[in-house]
């Protein structure tokens, strides 16, 4: 869908091919997109992104979102897309256990599903999904989701973890309610002051002490090392009661995919549209 795995390809190739990391070293994950979340269409963009990332298998393929778009001359051309109400999750989760079956995929999830729309892929699937992809944030924490997830044997990642503010410029999005900044949070710069880190390594650790993994986004090198670095403390009791104070549950939710027009009115569409 972001038109970057053949960029991304080059780079892994001259990466592997000079000995500067094996492929066992790396986890590669990409998605079906939208405007291909049907059984007829898994296969064929699977093995596009493979050929785009020069490479012969992922070792996570996930389904983007819960409902289906058509139309668009491209996958990012998402406002001449329409929604096309014949999803179906079963079909499609068949194709995907396919790709595990070849090998082009070493495991399968999905994004931005609801528990309900997870359950009924648990029900009738063969190979279960490994991973849930999900906005999660200190306003958004989502704890039945997250148990829901773990009594399910489902890792839960963590988009949008720090609050993505470009994205939200860029998007032209905001928080459903008034909310501070994360990385401004008071609450934050208390217990990244108390611990000697810096806001958004707290808020990271806030996340895989919840068992949750974190894709943090930057292009800033200092900042993606400050990423790396929260594995040498831990928030206590009272900083995770704290932090977990802080969820606007429905209200701190960003990323609500109204960007693909008529996404809301589609019967798939996994969120809440109450505050």
């Amino acid at each position: 869908m972001y038109c970057n795995e053949h960029v991304i390809g080059k780079v892994l190739n001259e990466w592997i091919t000079s000995g500067r990391v094996t492929r066992n070293e790396l986890f590669v994950v990409t998605k079906l997109p939208p405007s291909s979340n049907r059984p007829e269409d898994v296969e064929e963009c699977l093995a596009k992104s493979l050929q785009d990332l020069q490479l012969d298998y992922v070792d996570l393929y996930l389904i983007h979102i819960p409902f289906t778009m058509s139309g668009g001359k491209h996958k990012m051309d998402i406002s001449n897309m329409v929604p096309d109400n014949s999803t179906d999750h079963l079909e499609t989760w068949k194709v995907m256990e396919k790709q595990v079956d070849c090998g082009r995929a070493k495991a399968i999830g999905l994004s931005n599903f609801n528990a309900k729309q997870i359950q009924r892929v648990l029900d009738n699937c063969r190979i279960k999904p490994d991973n849930l992809q999900v906005e999660n944030h200190l306003y958004l924490q989502q704890p039945e989701l997250l148990k829901f997830c773990n009594e399910n044997g489902i890792v839960v990642t963590s988009y949008s973890t720090l609050g993505t503010k470009s994205g939200r410029k860029l998007l032209g999005v905001r928080w459903r309610q008034e909310l501070p900044e994360m990385l401004e949070n008071e609450v934050v710069l208390k217990i990244a002051e108390k611990h000697n880190k810096t806001p958004g390594q707290v808020l990271l650790r806030f996340m895989v002490q919840r068992d949750i993994a974190v894709i943090p986004k930057s292009t800033n090198f200092q900042r993606i090392s400050d990423n790396m670095q929260i594995f040498n403390f831990d928030l206590d009791k009272d900083d995770m009661e704290t932090l977990k104070a802080q969820d606007a549950d429905e209200g701190g939710r960003i990323i609500l995919l109204t960007v693909f027009p008529g996404a809301a009115d589609h019967p798939e569409y996994p969120f809440s549209k109450e505050v």
